[in-house]
């Protein structure tokens, strides 16, 4: 009962968090309001490369090694040797603790260069992003040890966290591209396909896991099936009833 309650509390929280950043404020009640009161950007050189770092490290942050860190853990759930498994896993760790530090780094970069008013998506988005990215890894650190009480509602909120900051993040990076044509009248169509194909191909391999899998166990339990046939026809059962005789 208390597992059930904890997992709802966080979830509803969560929730929450998401909706009050998303939820407008007074002065930007009317979406199509909003972006006419915000003035387009005058791009200095300085500005530009900011801004262009911004989205490089947030991209490979959220837009890359994240999800690169969520395939890697889904190809050692189904490796057996367990050297691979462990090398799997530290590739995971180490992916996930680069993505961390970017994710921090394009923070600070945005803070202390950019307008913080938070009166638009990819603002609120970020905030909450930044948030959830710094407590996954502490959920990632807490992991209780095989077989104990809490293990299964950790690795839940464990797994349920790190899709929905990939998710999430990805989407924010497609807001970002387009904020950023909107404020300064540049095109970021080539971006954008870049990291169209980029998503394509990393959901193609998420999906593709598990047809992958099936296709092994059907391999695997007809291979099974062969040699129990071939076992039955080479040493076939012995039918005749055996007669004994009492003295």
């Amino acid at each position: 009962m208390l597992l059930f309650k904890r997992k709802r509390l966080l979830l509803e929280s969560a929730c929450c968090v998401i909706l009050l950043l998303l939820t407008p404020t007074r002065g930007d009640s009317n979406p199509e309001q909003s972006y006419k009161i915000a003035q387009p950007l005058e791009l200095t050189p300085k500005l530009s490369l900011q801004l262009k770092l911004h989205a490089f490290l947030l991209w490979c942050s959220v837009g890359f090694l994240m999800p690169i860190g969520v395939l890697l853990i889904r190809v050692s759930s189904n490796v057996k040797s367990a050297k691979s498994v462990k090398l799997l896993f530290y590739c995971h760790v180490g992916s996930q603790i680069v993505a961390v530090v970017l994710a921090t780094a394009g923070a600070v970069l945005s803070i202390s260069n950019f307008e913080n008013a938070f009166n638009n998506t990819h603002q609120r988005i970020g905030l909450a992003l930044y948030g959830f990215i710094w407590l996954q890894p502490l959920i990632g650190f807490l992991r209780p040890d095989r077989g104990m009480r809490f293990r299964s509602a950790w690795y839940l909120t464990h797994w349920l966290l790190g899709i929905g900051i990939c998710v999430v993040g990805v989407a924010n990076v497609y807001i970002g591209l387009h904020t950023y044509q909107e404020r300064t009248g540049r095109s970021a169509r080539l971006w954008t396909v870049l990291l169209t194909v980029e998503v394509a191909a990393m959901a193609f391999v998420y999906l593709f896991q598990d047809r992958w899998n099936h296709v092994v166990r059907q391999e695997e339990a007809a291979a099974l099936g062969d040699e129990q046939s071939e076992g039955s026809t080479m040493y076939p059962a012995n039918d005749h009833k055996e007669v004994i005789v009492v003295p």
